[in-house]
């Protein structure tokens, strides 16, 4: 007898081939039978009308942390990811003590937007080295796969304590880290982790640790898992404007590519100079891949998370009150005016990451589960020949502050998404998830993918679709035995609707374990999630297995227990 027989749906291998009609047989956590199967499981799924398809694939998540008190890793498995890297952008919890914590975490709480309360509460730091910590990770219940990659943050933090933000590695600080390099390839880590982008500060305003190292640091560290033969080299990129910069910035990469051996990624969203840096590192006789977004990036926002006006003087005082007096204050005709006057005419200031930007009325959405397109606050503020402030408030108000908006964080049109979507050195991995947890939520792009582009716009088919959801991300990162469904492979599977899968209505929830908020999402259609044959998501709705593994790198993956 089987463990699960997925009987009559439509199944997708996950390489690009046709779907076709067939059962699916699972037993000990892997595939063993695709075809007509007369034998029974002690799980049976009847997925006619249904796809059947291996476990999506998310290579940018920042999971590092909310791992230790959220199995389910946020909104993802909602979403049918399976399989998921975290430890990009230099940016992990190890290597480094407790006693060096403070430290570590002042990379990453205004760059990732990570609570430092909840962190000290929720993450039992029992290691130093990074070995240490995967092994911390592969004994977490988890109802994914997690892979993970030791950041260079950390690394400076944990090697050179407060000189990390100031000044450049010494030639014993490099051979540490160098060191503790081939340590975390050899112990399972899937690489190594940096970030050169501006965009990546302290709560301070300074460069995190990273951002202080030379090229030659960063190219010392990437040759220390060239001595181990593993590992892949993930990096925040320079995004430099001037012709002379991009280029030198292109020239060093692809040495470094060529140099190394490892394949290098980084997130381009849809720009083309960061294209045509992956591009360059190609043409050089590199390995590169450029990460990409399904849509342009975006921030989601409401009076339970952060609003664009918090940081200016009236809103802030406001904003400083618990929601309740807030509420009462809100109701005073006088003050809303002043709100709107300030909204409109008050100084911002710059913002970094994803941090929510300065309000753009006729771009603010509302967000709501109407069909049809969404309507910005300023059309609406016409309609009514009121402020869009006011229509904003009006809509909180009568929610119970539950109404949520989105507004772009950048220009981005759908025919760049389009292209970078279709490149042929570009994955699909930009969720994010982890980070940013009350600014932006996109741990749906597995099923805004397959929803907007596949079945509304028909930009793809879905052979292709899933392929790039699964089969591209796991030869990218190179997770053996993920991302496709065939005998012998690893039994992460998703069963869902191609009719109706797609995302649900945000939320905002207050699960850290500071009360901080975060934001989530549901999905719909997907009827099933398993992994390693056991169900992790039923209709929606987490079963409470917590089967996943601790995905180590090196020439074959495995699961760690």
């Amino acid at each position: 007898m089987y463990d699960l027989v997925i009987r009559g749906g439509t199944v997708f291998d996950g390489l690009g081939s046709d779907g076709i009609e067939a059962d699916v047989a699972v037993a000990d956590g892997l595939v063993v039978e695709v075809g007509r199967i007369t034998g029974s499981g002690r799980r049976t799924v009847d997925a006619t009308g249904r796809f059947v398809t291996p476990g999506f694939i998310d290579g940018h998540t920042h999971l590092d942390a909310q791992l230790f008190w959220d199995p389910y890793a946020g909104s993802l498995a909602d979403h049918g990811v399976t399989s998921a890297v975290m430890g990009n952008c230099g940016f992990t919890l190890a290597p480094g003590s407790e006693d060096q914590a403070d430290l570590i975490l002042r990379s990453i709480e205004r760059a990732e937007d990570m609570s430092r309360a909840a962190i000290h509460q929720g993450v039992p730091w029992t290691w130093t080295e990074f070995p240490a910590y995967l092994d911390a990770v592969a004994a977490l219940p988890k109802a994914m796969n997690i892979g993970a990659q030791i950041g260079h943050s950390a690394l400076r933090a944990a090697v050179m304590g407060e000189r990390a933000f100031t000044e450049p590695a010494s030639g014993d600080d490099l051979r540490r880290m160098a060191t503790a390099v081939r340590e975390a390839v050899a112990a399972g880590a899937l690489g190594f982790s940096t970030s050169r982008s501006h965009a990546h500060v302290t709560t301070a305003g300074a460069p995190v640790a990273s951002r202080i190292a030379s090229w030659s640091e960063v190219t010392a560290l990437v040759m220390a898992m060239t001595e181990q033969g593993a590992g892949i080299f993930q990096l925040a990129p320079e995004r430099p404007t001037d012709p002379a910069a991009v280029a030198d910035y292109q020239e060093r990469l692809q040495r470094l590519a060529v140099a190394s051996g490892r394949p290098v990624t980084f997130m381009v969203g849809g720009q083309e100079e960061q294209l045509a840096v992956v591009d360059g590192v190609v043409a050089g006789g590199g390995t590169g891949t450029g990460q990409v977004h399904v849509r342009g990036f975006e921030n989601v926002f409401g009076f339970t998370t952060r609003l664009p006006f918090d940081r200016l003087p009236l809103w802030g005082t406001l904003r400083s009150a618990p929601l309740a007096e807030q509420r009462a204050r809100l109701r005073d005709p006088e003050l809303r005016r002043r709100l709107a006057a300030e909204a409109g005419s008050g100084r911002y200031g710059p913002a970094v990451g994803a941090e929510v930007r300065a309000p753009r009325f006729d771009q603010i959405m509302v967000i709501d589960d109407r069909d049809g397109p969404e309507v910005s606050v300023a059309a609406i503020g016409r309609a009514r020949s009121t402020s869009p402030v006011d229509v904003m408030i009006e809509l909180a108000l009568s929610t119970d502050f539950e109404q949520l908006f989105r507004q772009p964080i950048s220009e981005t049109s759908p025919e760049r998404v389009l292209a970078a979507l279709r490149h042929p050195n570009t994955v699909i991995a930009a969720s994010d998830s982890g980070a940013h947890i009350s600014q932006i939520l996109d741990s749906n792009i597995p099923t805004y993918f397959l929803s907007h582009w596949v079945r509304e716009q028909e930009q793809f088919g879905w052979s292709e679709a899933i392929h790039m959801l699964t089969g591209r991300p796991a030869s990218v990162w190179g997770l053996a035995g993920r991302g496709v469904l065939a005998p012998g492979a690893h039994a992460d599977l998703v069963v869902f609707d191609p009719a109706t899968i797609g995302c649900g209505v945000p939320k905002v929830v207050r699960d850290l374990p500071d009360g901080s908020p975060r934001l989530a999402q549901a999905a719909t259609g997907i009827d099933a999630t398993f992994v390693s044959g056991q169900l992790v998501m039923s209709d929606g709705r987490p079963t409470g297995a917590t089967p996943g593994g601790l995905l180590r790198g090196g020439s074959t993956l495995r699961r760690s227990p």
